[in-house]
């Protein structure tokens, strides 16, 4: 009796193969693919049909793919929650000023200062209508914006782009990018200003990344991240805005509690 005929598409057959060997350990975090020609040699297939199949992997987050290099295995971090209560470290820090160093961030992360480093940027900017909305100023208020990627162990875990009142900030050492990072974050730094934050709001939602993104945080464009749109307010007044802090959406989840 003949064998059962396979319908599956060839390049889904070279998917599926690749995939297994990944998720085994086969192919462990950084291993190379093997090459197209290897690969349509394997499967004596066209290299239209090698390019399918390692086209589905790099959209499943599976695998990076680089000019002159080739595909590698992806490696995968640990899913980190975000939880309601991440901004108590900051609170902790600024009210109780503990000997341990932390921000929400080294929490999300499970990290120690000593494997916390940022890269950063401080431009002065005007408040564009979306800015003016969220701070509740002026369009065209004098703003200082923050420009942030956070890394744990070296390695880009998140972008954040934070916008604060000049009015507020200017002149002072919250202005100061070599001050940063600054343990407590924001509720820390503009306590020292006499502004303590009682408040947080965010937005969730998910996209695509940019080119830029995806460059930064080592994902590729076909891995969707998660954005959080955050106001911080002081007894009702916004005092500080970020437009877009930006994960990698197969690194984190967010953990809500609810009480009905």
């Amino acid at each position: 009796m003949a064998p059962p005929r396979d319908d599956t598409p060839r390049y889904r057959q070279i998917a599926d193969e690749l995939r297994a060997r990944i998720t085994s350990g086969a192919l462990p975090a950084g291993a190379p693919l093997p090459t197209e020609v290897e690969l349509m040699q394997q499967w004596s297939v066209a290299r239209g049909t090698v390019r399918e199949a390692i086209a589905l992997l790099r959209a499943e987050g599976l695998i990076t793919t680089a000019r002159h290099r080739g595909s590698h295995v992806r490696p995968r971090w640990p899913v980190r929650r975000l939880g309601m209560d991440r901004y108590k470290t900051e609170t902790r820090q600024r009210d109780e000023q503990p000997a341990e160093k932390a921000t929400s961030f080294t929490k999300d992360q499970g990290i120690d200062w000593s494997a916390y480093t940022m890269d950063k940027d401080f431009t002065e900017v005007p408040a564009d209508p979306n800015l003016a909305r969220l701070l509740e100023v002026a369009e065209g208020e004098p703003l200082l914006r923050r420009h942030f990627v956070f890394r744990s162990h070296g390695v880009p875990q998140q972008i954040s782009i934070s916008y604060l009142l000049l009015a507020m900030v200017g002149g002072t050492p919250v202005a100061d990018p070599d001050n940063e990072p600054w343990p407590g974050g924001n509720i820390a730094q503009l306590a020292t200003l006499g502004v303590n934050v009682d408040q947080v709001r965010e937005q969730v939602r998910t996209r695509m990344p940019t080119p830029d993104e995806a460059k930064t945080l080592g994902i590729g464009d076909s891995v969707p991240v998660l954005t959080i749109t955050r106001t911080m307010l002081a007894a009702g007044r916004p005092v500080e805005a970020a437009v877009d802090i930006v994960l990698p959406g197969d690194r984190v989840e967010l953990d809500y509690v609810i009480d009905l």
